[in-house]
């Protein structure tokens, strides 16, 4: 069933998980790239309302966000608009006759340029700043590098080559960080250490960061390997954006190999193996409230994780379904949300469909 019926289907806000079951199955096609991008070109040069999560050493730093920031000053924060910018390659790249290609591309060519990444750069030197963003703005930000690395196109090399040096210098804080991180943190929120660690796992592994990689390895095995029973029935918290269980997993989905994850796995979350495995949505009860809209991220996140899972291990196929469900929920609210969700949903949206192709 395509995206554009469930966004018209007025039934999805008051029909039950049942018939969410029935009719969930959907796809990133150019008709919802079309709509998708509309929401990053909307916030990324949006510059206010803006949180900042700016530590003053003086009164010299009480500037504006777009003079401490002239490339990620949108988007409510520093890290939503990282992975605005992400939106806009990720869907640029899929669909190049996006309707708003042009518009996309002049964006892209105006923000992500040589001496605005240097400013960038210059913020996250001081040390006052050692922990700005620490460590899901850094993770969006190896994201969208490795997007703009992962597209041969001019245009795409050109920018990442810009935003290298701020790859570089976030690469370095990881290293710098993860054998300092004694114990892992396990929130449902942006502090969440498996969430830090996976797209910057991919970067390494994408990007032959043989030093990065390999760290994230040994410390993933050191905070989670003698991990059991995951409590999936405490999830979800009332601001939880991520899922602190499934982030766990996709994690180690990617470290381990299948004669160790499989056991690991059955230790961690013994009941996915059973086909009849249900998994209730987070439910949103005001999307207008910043912190509540958490949950509509929550659905995406586990969808993602669970749609890798039953992608790679055919005995987990049955997840697809419960993933399905979680976006069925979530994915028709995007479109003419208000700025709370809609600075930084789309992009867990999209994530979370590119996780579903076959």
């Amino acid at each position: 069933m395509k995206l554009r019926t469930l966004l018209s289907s007025a039934l999805l806000f008051s029909c039950s998980l049942a018939t969410h079951a029935a009719d969930t199955s959907r796809v990133l096609n150019l008709a919802e790239a079309n709509k998708l991008v509309t929401l990053p070109l909307h916030c990324v040069e949006t510059p206010y309302p803006y949180k900042t999560g700016v530590v003053l050493g003086s009164a010299a730093d009480l500037q504006e966000p777009s003079k401490l920031h002239p490339i990620f000053y949108g988007c409510f924060d520093w890290h939503s608009a990282a992975h605005g910018y992400w939106s806009l390659v990720t869907l640029l790249r899929q669909f190049p006759d996006l309707t708003q290609a042009a518009e996309v591309k002049a964006l892209l060519e105006r923000n992500l340029t040589a001496e605005k990444v240097a400013q960038e750069v210059a913020f996250f030197s001081k040390d006052i700043n050692a922990s700005f963003e620490r460590t899901y703005g850094w993770a969006w930000l190896l994201k969208l590098s490795d997007e703009l690395h992962s597209w041969p196109d001019p245009l795409a090399q050109q920018l990442a080559a810009n935003l290298q040096p701020l790859a570089d210098l976030l690469v370095q804080r990881y290293i710098s960080f993860l054998p300092r991180l004694l114990y892992p943190v396990r929130v449902g929120e942006h502090t969440n250490t498996a969430f830090g660690l996976s797209f910057a796992y991919d970067y390494a592994v994408n990007r032959r960061h043989t030093a990065l990689q390999q760290l994230i390895a040994q410390r993933a095995k050191d905070y989670f390997l003698q991990d059991k029973n995951c409590p999936i029935n405490w999830e979800p918290s009332g601001y939880d954006f991520i899922s602190p269980c499934l982030e766990e997993i996709g994690l180690m989905q990617r470290i381990l190999p299948a004669e160790q994850f499989l056991p690991w796995l059955n230790a961690f979350m013994p009941q996915l193996a059973g086909p009849d495995f249900s998994l209730a949505v987070g439910k949103v009860a005001d999307r207008t409230d910043g912190k509540l809209v958490h949950l509509d991220g929550l659905n995406f996140s586990r969808g993602w994780n669970l749609y890798a899972l039953a992608k790679q291990y055919p005995q987990y196929a049955h997840l697809r379904k419960v993933a399905d469900q979680h976006l069925a929920y979530s994915y028709p609210n995007l479109i003419g949300d208000s700025y709370e969700g809609g600075h930084w949903l789309g992009s867990f949206a999209i994530h979370a469909l590119n996780s579903a192709k076959p």
